[in-house]
Order: structure tokens, then sequence, then C-alpha cells
């Protein structure tokens, strides 16, 4: 087994080079904010791989869909023994095993639809720094921008049609 000392010289190499690239404030910002991301199917699955390799340690996941066989060749994070579990679960699961400094990380995952709002209402969304929508259900894409204008929480809107993908920014200026 490796060294905690290894261990951790790996996680500055892994990091060192976000911390480059953006520079000490913004890597700090980073590390401390607040992402919820709506979604964990195929865009989701690359979302959630990209926050997690690059230092992101806040990340809560929203998803009512099982896994499906259908599911195995383009979401990665999915494995045949997967088939019938919560994308969510699994997904924040494996994201967890990517995050290069575990110390202080953690994603979580709601099993459920985001439509729900006893569940999932502006307040809830207000104690975000930003979503990420990932969704392929039009009524349920419209409701998280309805839920993030409300809350005035910045939302990245992802989604796809065939070969086709589009990624739009919506805020709500302050």
């Amino acid at each position: 087994l490796p060294s905690r000392l290894s261990i951790m010289t790996d996680v500055n190499l892994l990091l060192s080079g976000v911390r480059d690239t953006v520079g000490p404030d913004v890597f700090s910002q980073i590390q401390s904010s607040k992402i919820l991301l709506v979604g964990t199917g195929g865009i989701g699955c690359e979302l959630l791989k990209n926050l997690a390799l690059s230092g992101f340690k806040h990340v809560d996941t929203i998803d009512l869909d099982t896994i499906d066989v259908s599911n195995l060749n383009r979401q990665f994070l999915f494995r045949s023994h997967h088939v019938g579990m919560p994308k969510c679960t699994v997904a924040c699961g494996a994201a967890m095993n990517m995050v290069p400094d575990k110390s202080s990380a953690k994603y979580v995952a709601h099993h459920g639809n985001v439509c729900d709002n006893s569940r999932f209402n502006v307040t809830y969304f207000a104690s975000f720094n930003i979503v990420l929508n990932a969704l392929d259900n039009v009524t349920a894409r419209r409701h998280v921008n309805r839920l993030c204008l409300a809350a005035r929480v910045p939302l990245v809107e992802a989604g796809t049609t065939g070969y086709l993908g589009q990624v739009t920014v919506i805020d709500k200026a302050s």
C-alpha cells in the first residue's frame, strides 16, 4: 500500500495543474464552492467526472432514474453490476473515487424527482453557488430554470438531441 506521504504528494501533483492554470484565488473558490448537478446520465457522468478531477469538493446530485443496460455504452461511470441501482448513488460513489483530495470532499446523491417541491425548492437551490443541469426531460429542465431564477443561482443548462448538443448559461443579475 502507498504511504500517506506518497498519497499526499500525488494529490498535490494532480491538483497543482488546476491551481497553476486558474490561480490560487480561483482554485480556493473551486474547492469551497457548493455545486448542484441535476441529472447523472450521459452529460451528468461527464460533468461529475470533470468536477471531481478539477478539485470540486462539495457536489450534490439529483436524479430519479436507475441504471439500465442501455446506459452502459455511453454512461461510463456505470458497470453491468450496477443495473437497477440509482444513477445518482453510483455516480457519486464513482466520482468520490476520482477526487484527488478526499480529506473534506462530500458528494451527496439525492435519488428523487427534482420537481418535488417538498424536497427541492427555492431555499434548497439557494444553498448552492451554481447549478448544472444535465436533464433530458424538458418539463424538469424548465422547472430547474425557474427555481434557479427565483433563488438567484446561476444555471449552466446542457442538453442533447441526437448528435447535437448545447450549453447555455442562465443567470439573473443581482
